[in-house]
């Protein structure tokens, strides 16, 4: 059986597709952007992530992923790439392993706080390396997550003061070089392990100790298998909240806008939020009973900065580029 298409079949199939094309956003498709990461539903990124939901709802459905139940942690990168996700935090960590000139940014008491992170990205220098990585990986990096600074938490109780006193302790970190390069700058001997099983690694006695910003050792209960807090303020912990360079252009210009300032929205909320609860953690800790104090910084700074230094990577950074990121006001 055949069908004749006449003229005016033919027009009124292009005036419905015409229609359609000039349909208002909300009652077109909607693209789907499922968002991977590690982290708990609990975690303060997780609200940040409902905010950004809320506010580009008009644009696009984010589809959360927590508990690195989508993609294990660091293996989000190439997700992204491969255009098998849509959005992730994504750690510089991972980046750098594609990108070795990226490993300046991962290294030990490079940045002060989380206003100097901020304002590395939004300075001159920090937009030039966040373009090649952008250019280079084929990610769209719409800014910072900051999520605490990192401490060491330890289940033994020897008292640290220097790096000489975290000579053997078994220190959990990620898995990656970047990571294990950290452990080792803060004089332990690091231990790669998910972050998912940390809590039974401190357990059963796996690993001696683990490094995270307080609001972490609170959302996966890690205090409940430590007996101290020694607070070295080692890395300015940050992610990289990125799109697939695919879904990121599928957007289009406008709904591009109006991502990128709902990010900037929650990413900065996210930075008060953060602020804010590590300060109250750590006198909550101590009512707890666990031992939370400050060891010699100075020292901590100078034992890292030189493993640093000394290390292959470091051969990989831009001529001055710790001195330039460090003068970032």
């Amino acid at each position: 059986m055949t069908h004749k298409i006449d003229r005016r079949t033919l027009l009124k199939a292009g005036t419905a597709l015409a229609a359609a094309s000039t349909l208002p956003a909300w009652a077109q498709a909607k693209p789907t952007l499922r968002f991977a990461a590690v982290f708990s539903d609990k975690d303060i990124r997780a609200d940040m992530i409902r905010m950004l939901s809320k506010e580009i709802a008009a644009d696009a459905t984010i589809e959360p992923f927590y508990g690195g139940t989508l993609f294990k942690q660091g293996t989000e990168l190439v997700a992204l790439q491969r255009d098998n996700l849509e959005m992730s935090n994504i750690a510089p960590q991972d980046i750098s392993k594609q990108l070795l000139s990226w490993s300046v940014l991962t290294s030990a008491y490079t940045f002060r706080d989380a206003n100097h992170v901020l304002d590395f990205f939004a300075s001159p220098l920090g937009a030039q390396m966040k373009k090649e990585a952008e250019d280079k990986l084929r990610i769209k990096i719409l800014g910072p997550t900051f999520y605490g600074t990192r401490q060491v938490g330890l289940k033994p109780k020897k008292k640290i003061n220097t790096p000489a006193d975290l000579a053997g302790i078994k220190l959990r970190m990620p898995p990656g070089d970047a990571w294990q390069l950290l452990g080792r700058s803060l004089g332990a001997n690091p231990t790669p392990m998910a972050y998912a099983e940390t809590y039974t690694g401190l357990q059963t006695g796996a690993i001696d100790g683990q490094d995270n910003p307080l609001p972490n050792v609170e959302n996966m209960k890690f205090y409940e298998v430590l007996t101290q807090i020694v607070l070295t303020s080692h890395l300015v912990a940050f992610d990289l909240l990125s799109m697939s360079l695919k879904s990121w252009n599928a957007l289009g210009a406008a709904k591009q806008k109006n991502l990128q300032a709902a990010s900037d929205n929650a990413l900065a909320w996210s930075v008060g939020q953060h602020l804010k609860r590590e300060k109250e953690l750590a006198d909550k800790f101590r009512k707890d009973g666990l031992d939370v104090y400050v060891p010699d910084i100075p020292a901590f700074r100078a034992y890292a900065q030189k493993v640093y230094l000394e290390s292959p990577e470091a051969k990989a950074w831009a001529p001055g580029i710790l001195a330039k990121i460090l003068a970032v006001k």
